[in-house]
């Protein structure tokens, strides 16, 4: 009981630290706040404390707003879940509860990335969008990094120029332990709808097209 207490405390730490640094978007911390509310959960069912009754948001229910009824079918929807949680986690094969909490309690890791020069003959001007990609998964597993650059050749705001700067933070474990993690830039072309299209002619502009795509790896 006490490695299992243990293994949790390490990840409502780990997740802790993720909800406070305010950089995760809008549905990545609604389902981190789900985990960490389960977890919760759990872990007072397994040393015997109260249950918790929670509203689909993870908040507590006031049982002096909440009818009778509502809080019993919450209850009973609470005590269901917990119920199949415990038959998953006895199902599992026990990991090392010491080396996977001391893996978990340590910092996260940050990526520095500094643009120096984008070099792409592209005509007009376009938008970079850097981020963290895992291949195995075939998911973006960061927030986008967007530089806005010029048809001459240099930022759009020319005041960033040698200074465009990303820190990819909140890298745990977990992150660094995937098979590969990929920095990718998505190239948007802004402008006209085809590039053939000259000046004489009457074109629409602002269009945003994709126009190529680059990626290397960092871990």
């Amino acid at each position: 009981s006490f490695q299992q207490v243990q293994s949790m405390m390490c990840d409502l730490m780990e997740w802790r630290s993720q909800l406070l640094s305010g950089t995760l978007p809008k549905d990545e911390l609604k389902e981190l706040k789900q985990k960490v509310t389960s977890k919760i959960d759990y872990g007072n069912k397994i040393l015997e404390l109260d249950l918790i009754v929670r509203d689909e948001d993870g908040n507590i229910l006031d049982p002096d707003k909440t009818s009778v009824i509502s809080l019993f079918h919450a209850h009973e929807e609470a005590t269901n879940k917990i119920t199949e949680r415990i038959k998953e986690e006895m199902s599992k094969d026990q990991p090392d509860y010491a080396s996977y909490c001391r893996m978990s309690s340590s910092p996260t890791h940050s990526l520095y990335v500094f643009v120096r020069n984008f070099v792409c003959r592209i005509g007009e001007d376009a938008e970079l969008f850097m981020s963290l990609y895992d291949p195995q998964k075939s998911t973006i597993i960061s927030e986008n990094y967007l530089v806005r650059w010029g048809s001459r050749g240099f930022p759009k705001e020319i005041d960033m120029l040698n200074n465009l700067k990303v820190v990819f933070t909140d890298l745990g474990n977990k992150d660094l332990s995937r098979d590969k993690i990929y920095l990718v830039c998505q190239i948007v072309r802004v402008g006209r709808m085809d590039l053939r299209d000259s000046n004489s002619k009457k074109y629409t502009q602002g269009l945003r097209r994709p126009f190529g795509v680059a990626g290397t790896g960092v871990c």
